[in-house]
């Protein structure tokens, strides 16, 4: 099959939906299929590789309570009509359809079969209920081109079957695993000391809840002096987060790292003691909980919906609300410390994440599509007979 995937996204900046896109890239192209990635032309400077990239409309900023980063403006009708005809291609998958502006104009001119998947959670918060409310209307008419529904989670199914009662399959993010096998790095390498060490990777803003990690933090380091904590990643929050963390009187044993590559991620998730992701909303899944996991870190998150469908089992002990500060800070303790606990973990870690390998995601992703495409022809076909009776 000729397959078109639609990323909404700045393809030149990092993210989860970024990541599934591109796995699903190289998997569906290793099983024989054609695929082209559709997204927005980037602002900054972007090094493309062997994957086919169609470039269309510019990237802007965007922003919401669950994500930041920068979406497509308008694209010509003429030029998007062009696109589909010289591409044909028999299906298009849509991921984040209702984030504007790209997604919407293919979607409603695309005459083929359209897959579109849900990723994100919109956060129970009154300004979230207003920008549903306004969104819906933009949504709601979306859904008569789609023709089969998916979503990572049973968190990210939740608004769309908001909308109309659709019949939604939940296929999960992915990861690819060998990526994340122990490698010979010491903690020196990684740019860390001997002591004790937590670790949070990602963005630095309000909703991921890392003023709360540095108050839990502090009232852990106050039982256990030797302790560090290392924050990898930037965003609109790091200067007031580096103040905090002076007020609390706990800034020579916080370093901030701000962007970090792959290369170093892989090497801090390796030697760290303890990964902590207090992510207070907006979460559908948690591919960095899946990360930590296959590195085989133990792991505090927060109880948001997306992290519990993945912290299932002995995984529940990870999470916590951080908003309870006393009670974070124990937790951090409790599997910083606990010699036997984060043995157990680590075993129900190892089981629980080979489920998520990308080889086993792609499988579902192609299964729907080749339902979907039967589906289709079925149709068609049963069009041709009605109209010769």
């Amino acid at each position: 099959m000729k397959i078109g995937l639609v990323l909404p996204y700045n393809i030149a900046k990092g993210g989860g939906v970024k990541e599934v896109v591109l796995a699903l890239y190289d998997g569906l192209t290793h099983k024989g299929h054609e695929v082209v990635i559709v997204t927005p032309q980037p602002r900054e400077p972007y090094q493309y590789d062997e994957r086919k990239v169609l470039l269309l409309g510019t990237a802007t900023d965007f922003k919401m309570p669950s994500t930041t980063g920068q979406i497509s403006a308008s694209v010509m009708t003429d030029e998007i009509d062009a696109m589909l005809e010289a591409e044909a291609f028999d299906i298009i998958h849509f991921h984040e359809p209702w984030v504007p502006v790209l997604s919407r104009q293919i979607l409603s001119r695309s005459q083929t079969v359209n897959i579109a998947t849900f990723h994100a959670k919109l956060p129970e918060t009154v300004v979230s209920r207003t920008i549903s409310k306004v969104i819906t209307p933009y949504t709601k008419p979306l859904l008569k081109h789609v023709d089969h529904f998916t979503a990572v989670s049973e968190a990210a199914a939740e608004y769309v079957r908001s909308l109309a009662p659709l019949d939604i399959e939940i296929i999960p993010n992915g990861i690819n695993l060998r990526q994340f096998k122990p490698r010979k790095v010491s903690r020196t390498e990684a740019g860390l000391t001997a002591a004790p060490t937590i670790l949070y990777i990602g963005r630095l803003e309000r909703r991921k809840g890392v003023n709360y990690l540095l108050q839990a933090f502090r009232q852990l380091h106050e039982q256990q002096p030797e302790v560090r904590l290392v924050i990898a990643g930037d965003g609109v929050d790091r200067a007031k987060l580096e103040l905090l963390a002076d007020e609390l009187d706990i800034g020579e044993y916080v370093t901030f790292l701000g962007y970090i590559d792959e290369q170093k991620k892989l090497e801090l998730l390796q030697t760290a003691d303890l990964f902590c992701s207090p992510a207070l909303y907006g979460e559908s899944f948690g591919i960095v909980l899946l990360e930590a996991m296959a590195s085989g870190l133990v792991t505090v998150a927060g109880d948001n919906p997306g992290y519990k469908s993945v912290m299932q089992g002995l995984g529940n002990i990870s999470l916590v609300n951080p908003k309870n500060i006393a009670e974070f800070a124990q937790r951090l303790h409790l599997l910083l410390n606990d010699a036997e606990l984060r043995k157990l973990w680590k075993k129900w870690a190892k089981e629980s994440v080979a489920q998520y390998e990308y080889a086993k995601v792609v499988d579902m992703y192609e299964k729907a599509y080749k339902a979907a495409v039967k589906r289709e022809h079925q149709y068609q076909k049963a069009l041709a007979a009605e109209a010769e009776v």
